[in-house]
């Protein structure tokens, strides 16, 4: 079976986990966001932001934590599985900060295709921050154009996903890939 991997992407607070929870309700297989476990798990180790203290190392088990969800797709019995952010994201993201990082996240991507890129733009309306969310809506901005700046650098075609009600977002994507 040929899977397509179809990426959900956008800065935080934008509505992307919102979106992968209406596709399950829905029936859809998707591999949701991990960065999320690996900032619970350096918590219980009492490291409160891995992100900012070891950006390296948070992005490193990022990176192997999306390369395996890309693999784990392969095996999966499904026309079409959505990511909760793809490989580039890690990227965007050690960009966002500033930080360098080794050549073979950059193979990682190259190496990591997936069929389609849906962004999701910043909404003010809806953006909330959290114990784990802790960038500012003017850094959510900012993220945003890295994350269109990755993705084009691996020549990815971004699909901007219209502001809505979640259900209206997902008929859109959903619209988009049957035609």
């Amino acid at each position: 079976m040929n899977t397509k991997k179809i990426v959900i992407t956008g800065g935080p607070g934008t509505g992307k986990s919102t979106l992968i929870n209406e596709l399950i309700k829905r029936g859809y297989t998707c591999l949701e966001e991990i960065s999320r476990q690996i900032i619970l798990d350096a918590k219980k180790k009492g490291i409160d932001q891995l992100f900012l203290t070891e950006p390296l190392l948070f992005s490193e088990m990022l990176l192997k934590g999306r390369k395996q969800q890309f693999e784990d797709a392969n095996k999966l019995e499904s026309d079409l599985v959505f990511f909760d952010r793809g490989v580039p994201d890690v990227l965007a993201y050690m960009d966002f900060i500033g930080d360098t990082y080794p050549l073979h996240f950059i193979n990682t991507c190259k190496n990591t295709e997936y069929d389609t890129v849906f962004i999701l733009k910043p909404w003010e309306t809806i953006y909330t921050s959290d114990n784990e969310r802790y960038e500012s809506f003017e850094q959510t901005l900012e993220i945003h154009d890295h994350l269109l700046n990755t993705y084009q650098k691996f020549n990815y075609k971004l699909i901007d996903v219209p502001f809505g009600t979640v259900e209206n977002r997902t008929d859109y994507i959903l619209s988009l890939l049957k035609a």
